[in-house]
């Protein structure tokens, strides 16, 4: 019987790569994301290129009653979840404190935070009713490390990262894993993102050396996920080789 994950934002980067990469192992994919027509390309491609069932879920995280509505009525067949990814976040902005956007903050907040709250408080009731699962939250080496511009950004993924600690200090009666990836500078959509559609400023931040990828992310995630049952990593930094801090690089 083929086991099942959950990924949210799916619709590109990590996300996207990461579906691909379990379905690829015959897992069956609950793949999540706002946007629908992305969502339903990549279930098409999954289903047809892996023959693996797909249920796409259009919801944003940031809506509580959504993500509880959904996830709490979900068909018998869909309701054992063997993996959980936190793939869902993003950054805005890279402007000092004094001049942030209070938006951007809270949409920060609200989805790196409270959205990886929401579904996990929905998926885990499924993961004890099956006696085990895996939770994998993906933050960032701003987890770790504080930069200038990055405040309320940096602040979400050490929320992530003090989340991830108490979810398996509090889940491991019940023989749930919790794995927490940091990536540094990965080469996705997270920059246009940050940087709101300015594709020249995005490009910028990858000159002079090759970051991570996608793919990179998703290999490590299988990793994890697919280790021994008495194996769990807990907390894993990954950056690319160029890259030693969140705020050293060595450009060539």
């Amino acid at each position: 019987m083929n086991k099942t994950v959950l990924i949210t934002g799916a619709t590109s980067g990590f996300g996207k790569a990461m579906a691909e990469k379990f379905a690829a192992a015959d897992y069956n994919c609950i793949i999540t994301g706002r946007r629908e027509n992305l969502l339903v390309e990549l279930a098409n491609n999954l289903n047809r290129q892996f023959a693996v069932e797909v249920l796409p879920l259009v919801f944003d995280v940031q809506v509580k009653d959504s993500v509880f509505n959904i996830i709490e009525n979900l068909p018998s067949e869909w309701r054992s979840i063997d993996v959980l990814i936190n793939n869902a976040g993003l950054a805005l902005g890279r402007d000092s404190f004094e001049n942030a956007n209070l938006d951007d903050w809270e949409t920060m907040i609200d989805t790196n935070i409270k959205g990886l709250l929401y579904v996990s408080k929905a998926v885990i009731p499924l993961m004890i009713a099956n006696k085990g699962g895996h939770i994998i939250n993906l933050g960032s080496i701003a987890a770790k490390e504080v930069y200038q511009g990055g405040n309320v950004y940096c602040a979400t993924k050490q929320a992530v990262d003090a989340i991830s600690k108490s979810m398996r200090i509090d889940l491991v009666p019940h023989r749930i894993k919790v794995t927490a990836i940091h990536p540094g500078a990965a080469d996705t959509e997270f920059s246009i993102v940050r940087f709101k559609g300015d594709d020249q400023k995005a490009a910028s931040v990858y000159d002079g050396y090759i970051p991570l990828h996608a793919n990179d992310v998703a290999d490590i995630a299988f990793y994890c996920a697919t280790l021994p049952p008495h194996v769990c990593i807990n907390d894993l930094v990954v950056t690319c080789t160029a890259q030693a801090s969140a705020t050293t690089l060595f450009k060539s």
